[in-house]
């Protein structure tokens, strides 16, 4: 599509110059524009403050040069207030949120904007930008008006996978209502990854051009993942949801528990599951999914989890099928061509649709 090869276009030409970006710098608050090959003669100018930096400016300086407004804009990386009244836009510094003025901070006290559609999270820089600049940049991604129905679906989904994480983890906002320590450390994560490509504090170079060709690198970074998102959301999840629809619709044509989804093209069909059964109104909820294994032309049966980020199953494969295989299965399940049952329950299969049917089937009586 068009908007993906130029983006992947421009990313290209960031990354070979982010090593000679130091150089190049007429200003120590400057990072340099990438080119777009085409002219630019009047760029305008994004301002972001400078000094250690986070993902939320770095994602959102990238996504603003996405735009037809600030198409390759200059960003300039500063905290002086008299030099920020002079750019065409401010993000994460300077205390005021006015998109009018393409104002775009959250630091200020009283700010409390959320991105709204149902989505209650206070907004970082990125979630400000996306919310006022992404139907653009997802309507150029699909090639339609920011009027059409895809694109408003596309616009909130990216922003519920992607950009609200983001958001969240800038405003220090937890993730479960719990008082509980976590049961393990997560730094993998796109925000600690853009974190640790500030400069470290025993580098004796701290001079402000290896930091800002340390802020390009996090553009660079929080950028392709964005862009990444956007391009799953447009050719995989978008299609999928269809699917995922008609084979709700038919459920009772499988089992007139309506708990087993048959799922006859497979595709990622997990989060657009948990969503349409709130829309449709599903109940009882789907128990279990059934598909061909594409590889290895066997069936199988997946229990739904309870919720997209769990790991627990609504109701797991019986506990008397899990860690068997093949003939022993089928012994203990007296269900013929049994090939396997997760230890957890969580998915199991059987050579024949019919097979992987009849343990579906078995398993809700359980």
């Amino acid at each position: 599509m068009f908007g993906i090869r130029r983006w992947g276009h421009c990313l290209v030409a960031l990354r070979s110059r982010s090593l000679s970006m130091a150089a190049a710098s007429r200003s120590p608050s400057r990072v340099m524009p990438f080119s777009t090959g085409s002219p630019a003669p009047s760029l305008k100018r994004v301002g972001t403050h400078n000094g250690s930096f986070h993902c939320d400016e770095a994602l959102g300086c990238f996504m603003i040069r996405l735009t037809s407004k600030f198409s390759g804009a200059e960003i300039i990386r500063t905290r002086d207030s008299q030099l920020l009244d002079t750019l065409d836009a401010v993000l994460d510094v300077g205390g005021v949120y006015d998109p009018s003025q393409d104002r775009y901070d959250h630091h200020q006290k009283g700010f409390g904007e959320v991105f709204g559609h149902g989505f209650n999270s206070k907004l970082s820089s990125a979630g400000l930008i996306y919310k006022h600049y992404g139907r653009e940049i997802i309507a150029k991604e699909l090639q339609l008006d920011e009027t059409h129905e895809d694109v408003n679906r596309l616009f909130l989904a990216v922003y519920k996978n992607f950009v609200e994480a983001i958001d969240c983890i800038d405003n220090g906002i937890n993730q479960y209502d719990t008082d509980q320590p976590p049961k393990y450390v997560n730094n993998t994560h796109l925000s600690s990854r853009v974190g640790r490509l500030n400069l470290d504090w025993m580098d004796p170079d701290q001079s402000a051009e290896k930091e800002n060709a340390a802020f390009q690198q996090a553009m660079i970074l929080a950028g392709s993942e964005f862009l990444a998102n956007v391009r799953f959301h447009a050719k995989s999840w978008l299609p999928a949801r269809s699917i995922v629809i008609e084979c709700l619709k038919s459920r009772g044509d499988i089992d007139p528990s309506g708990e087993i989804m048959l799922l006859n093209q497979f595709c990622p069909w997990k989060l657009h599951l948990f969503e349409l059964e709130g829309e449709l109104k599903i109940d009882p909820s789907i128990k279990y999914v059934i598909y061909q294994d594409d590889r290895s032309e066997n069936w199988r049966v997946q229990a739904v989890a309870i919720s997209p980020e769990k790991f627990e199953s609504r109701k797991p494969l019986p506990s008397p099928w899990r860690g068997l295989r093949d003939d022993e299965l089928s012994r203990e399940s007296g269900i013929p061509g049994c090939v396997f049952v997760h230890m957890s329950g969580f998915i199991g299969g059987n050579h024949t649709y019919e097979g992987a049917l009849a343990m579906a089937r078995a398993s809700l009586k359980f």
